[in-house]
């Protein structure tokens, strides 16, 4: 096999489709906190959920997985699912919407593409919410690979795009 193939350019990932434990417990989460809504519903085993009218953004169910246990953090599966929006200040409502819920944060950084804030779900998946950068802003290294980093995020700063 040729080693010269690359995936197109326009290629995007879908959806992500999760197990869960309890349906009703992530619907709180994805729906009720994230703000994500649904768009069919399979009884109590299944969901799927969107931003903007998309068939599903993602996918919950309990067809394999109802009543278990969360996720291990030691383990193979699932670092965490990223989810982007769409400017600075979205993610700022969204940050000021888990602080207001009291919902734990795992973390925050600046990536110098992107401002990320790192949550875990209910079930224990990693979940990452960010926004990023104008492309046209980030900077290269001489080989041409994208100048990454993991800084401290401003989360004052952040919150200061709600005024």
């Amino acid at each position: 096999m040729a080693n010269n193939y690359q995936t197109p350019t326009a290629t995007r990932i879908g959806h992500v489709h999760l197990k869960v434990a309890d349906l009703e417990r992530s619907l709180k989460f994805y729906r009720d906190l994230l703000g994500f809504q649904v768009t069919s519903r399979f009884g109590p085993q299944a969901a799927f959920l969107s931003a903007g009218g998309y068939h599903h953004h993602i996918g919950l169910n309990t067809w394999q997985s109802a009543g278990m246990p969360p996720a291990s953090k030691r383990g193979v599966g699932l670092f965490h699912t990223a989810i982007v929006l769409p400017t600075r200040r979205d993610l700022a409502v969204i940050l000021r919407r888990l602080l207001d819920a009291e919902y734990p944060l795992t973390g925050a950084a600046d990536h110098l593409v992107s401002e990320a804030i790192y949550l875990d779900d209910p079930d224990g998946n990693g979940v990452e919410l960010y926004w990023d950068r104008p492309r046209e802003t980030w900077a290269f290294l001489p080989d041409g690979s994208i100048k990454m980093a993991t800084l401290q995020l401003d989360l004052e700063d952040l919150l200061g795009e709600l005024t």
